[in-house]
């Protein structure tokens, strides 16, 4: 069976760099053998790749992918905490913020585009406990927001 690190190349995907913090944080606390990171947003190559509201500038689909480039950047945190993706046992717990136009209700549907890239990359391991929530806004006016909870071994 492939690595994790193997599914993320067989996907067209490279794990970036952990995105420096925007504030007064880290990108992942370690707590015997569970690291949470803090909420990723959808950067790449230090630029954010989407900005407003799912629901009114950004649509279902479009908010989707931003989970997933937002998870992966969650995924690059976790690795730079433990050296090797292998090393993940379980992926524990999801929990997805969007910044929702106020008659958008497909919060589940967005975050999935976060839980399914975990699920490819991490197989069984990544079927994890999970939180859709709307909010009204995120930072840099942000579409989505994604955080994790990994166990490690």
């Amino acid at each position: 069976m492939s690595t994790p690190e193997e599914r993320v190349r067989e996907l067209g995907l490279e794990v970036p760099d952990v995105v420096a913090p925007l504030a007064s944080y880290v990108p992942t606390v370690r707590t015997g053998n569970l690291v949470y990171t803090s909420g990723q947003l959808p950067i790449v190559d230090g630029k954010l790749l989407a900005t407003g509201k799912v629901g009114a500038e950004i649509g279902e689909e479009q908010a989707a992918e931003l989970a997933r480039a937002a998870a992966l950047n969650a995924i690059a945190a976790v690795k730079a905490e433990v050296g090797e993706l292998s090393r993940v046992r379980r992926i524990v717990k999801v929990v997805g913020f969007v910044a929702s136009a106020p008659d958008f209700y497909g919060q589940p549907q967005v975050i999935n585009g976060a839980s399914d890239l975990l699920g490819e990359v991490f197989g069984d391991a990544g079927r994890h406990a999970r939180s859709a929530v709307g909010v009204a806004v995120l930072p840099r006016d942000a579409p989505v927001e994604v955080e994790l909870i990994a166990e490690v071994e």
